[in-house]
């Protein structure tokens, strides 16, 4: 531990102090194959007086380190793998529970003509994750794998079946250790494409498939935790289909889990329901796409106590725009598993190139728009308030909007191509931001955040290497912290360097010394498959969100280094 500033030091000599085919290359013989990556996030912390951080608020830590190697070994029909972490200590914004090292997953597994068993951690998902997902998000400190037995079967074209059996990772607790308080997940799942199981379909423009899973959590009741009684065996199921003819495909997907009395919906004894529709159309120049959500009461997790994002047997896909522009994505929309109804569309339009108003190149023309609201609650009688502890919690119209309103938005973007060398891309996103739903979790919250955002990206290439990118960024708001702008200047030398600086200035805020400037420098270089970057400077304070899974990043100053490697 003494010596763990070397570290960093150490990896950057294994990736850049050799010859770079003994790097990136596999190790390949008649004894199998060897395989692997790693990535190392260091940071070193400092006092800012002026965005509030003192020494007090640091308790301590000046620095931290979240790190994983992984090495995989394929043989034949054989592999197995192994993944090292480390979080000394974890980063700023990381649960306190991922602080320590160790193997976080091994695996074996072989495959076989039809048959294929995997024993040990893995990773799946049924469907669009409805009942089941089990996946990791490095950049937000998420991992619930799957730690038993994973099953898959197709016995004949057409048909796929799997079968899984395990616990799920939470920090680096072992089940043994809890066995009372943490579920085990059963599951099963199937996929049949009709066009390749029944005669005379093979060769048909209409292509059909469909799908269908039941997951099972055995978690048992124990009375000194919770004073009422517990489903033990709480079961979901749910049924989907894939629908495509021509340029048309649409895809939807209803799950059903019996009642989940849980910290997360207040311990009701409602049962729960999601659906998830989309339909998309596409051709030349032209492609529509229209989505709809309905969740209710549908949050599943192997542990009944648990609030925050760990043991999620599920995935609730969110249907609102993922944006990619730091001012834009402030504001970011997260899933509301106890209760949400929403819809979203999206055109995509290239005017045709040698026209007015495509110019020479052609422009492309993007229009969103979101909408998400609450469901639909009505009391049970008159004398239960709705979501009263130990009771049904409520009623709801399935095909009824909330009053309401969680999330709104629109975004209109225009990107061209004005010469060989040069291309422009200008955005426009307005949004309603319901705060006290999303962050604070007040269902009838009516604490709005509403937001203009303006961004002009600009990439002008030099020479056949060099680039140069300009990304300018303002938002508008009456409410929150005030007005922000934004810039960022990045210089790329293909294909090894990279160097960035950027600013976001916070004006206008209703605490006048509370205006600050986060500014950030940094560069990069690239070897084959190995990647450093370092850069210095202020993180603001806010929510990073992927997916519409979410966690709160504080305010940090200092540097930061980054190195990663695949061989």
């Amino acid at each position: 531990m003494k010596h763990l500033y070397l570290a960093p030091v150490l990896a950057t000599l294994l990736m850049f102090g050799f010859p770079s085919h003994e790097v990136a290359g596999q190790e390949t013989s008649d004894k199998g194959t060897i395989s692997g990556s790693f990535q190392m996030d260091v940071q070193a912390y400092q006092p800012d007086s002026t965005i509030g951080i003192t020494e007090s608020d640091l308790q301590g830590k000046k620095a931290g380190m979240n790190a994983f190697a992984k090495i995989n070994y394929t043989r034949g029909d054989f592999s197995a793998g192994i993944r090292y972490e480390a979080f000394l200590k974890p980063l700023t914004g990381y649960e306190d529970a991922w602080e320590g090292q160790g193997i976080a997953n091994r695996f074996i597994s072989y495959r076989k003509d039809a048959f294929d068993i995997t024993l040990g951690n893995f990773y799946d998902q049924f469907g669009s994750g409805l009942v089941f997902r089990s996946y990791d998000e490095w950049n937000l400190g998420y991992d619930n794998a799957m730690d038993g037995v994973r099953v898959r079967f197709d016995p004949v074209p057409g048909i796929s079946l799997k079968s899984i059996y395990g616990t799920q990772r939470y920090y680096w607790q072992s089940y043994l250790d809890e066995p009372k308080r943490r579920g085990i997940v059963r599951g099963l799942d199937g996929e049949f494409s009709l066009n390749m199981l029944v005669k005379g379909w093979q060769d048909s423009k209409t292509q059909l498939s469909l799908g269908g899973s039941f997951v099972s959590k055995y978690e048992r009741d124990d009375p000194t935790i919770i004073e009422y009684k517990m489903p033990e065996n709480v079961g979901a199921m749910a049924g989907r289909f894939v629908l495509t003819r021509g340029r048309l495909n649409l895809n939807g997907e209803y799950a059903w889990k019996v009642n989940d009395p849980s910290a997360q919906n207040k311990y009701i004894y409602r049962e729960g329901r999601a659906a998830i529709l989309s339909a998309a159309y596409s051709q030349k120049g032209l492609g529509i796409l229209v989505s709809a959500k309905r969740v209710d009461n549908f949050s599943y997790k192997s542990r009944r106590t648990e609030v925050g994002n760990a043991l999620e047997i599920n995935y609730l896909p969110t249907i609102t725009k993922q944006h990619a522009y730091s001012l834009a994505a402030m504001y970011p929309y997260a899933t509301q598993p106890n209760g949400e109804m929403g819809i979203t569309g999206q055109i995509i339009y290239t005017i045709p190139k040698k026209t007015r108003l495509g110019g020479k190149y052609g422009t492309s023309v993007s229009l969103q728009y979101g909408l998400v609201h609450g469901i639909d609650k009505k009391a049970i009688h008159d004398t239960i308030p709705i979501n009263q502890k130990g009771t049904l919690g409520y009623t709801s119209d399935f095909f009824r909007f909330g009053k309401t309103k969680y999330f709104e938005d629109i975004t209109l973007e225009i990107s061209r191509k004005l010469s060989p060398a040069l291309k422009i891309s200008a955005q426009y996103t307005y949004l309603d931001y319901n705060f006290d739903v999303i962050e604070e979790g007040i269902e009838d919250g009516h604490v709005f955040y509403k937001a203009h955002i303006g961004v002009l990206d600009i990439t002008q290439k030099i020479s056949d290497k060099k680039s140069l990118r300009l990304e300018l960024e303002f938002l508008a708001t009456k409410q929150d912290s005030g007005n922000w702008a934004a810039a960022t200047l990045e210089y790329a030398v293909a294909p090894r360097w990279f160097f960035s600086v950027s600013d976001q200035y916070n004006f206008n805020n209703p605490v006048s010394d509370n205006t600050y400037h986060y500014y950030t420098f940094g560069f990069g270089y690239i070897r084959n498959t190995n990647r450093i970057s370092l850069s210095y400077g202020r993180q603001r304070e806010g929510i990073l969100c992927v997916g519409g899974i979410c966690r709160n990043v504080p305010a940090s100053s200092g540097l930061t280094l980054t190195i990663s490697s695949s061989f």
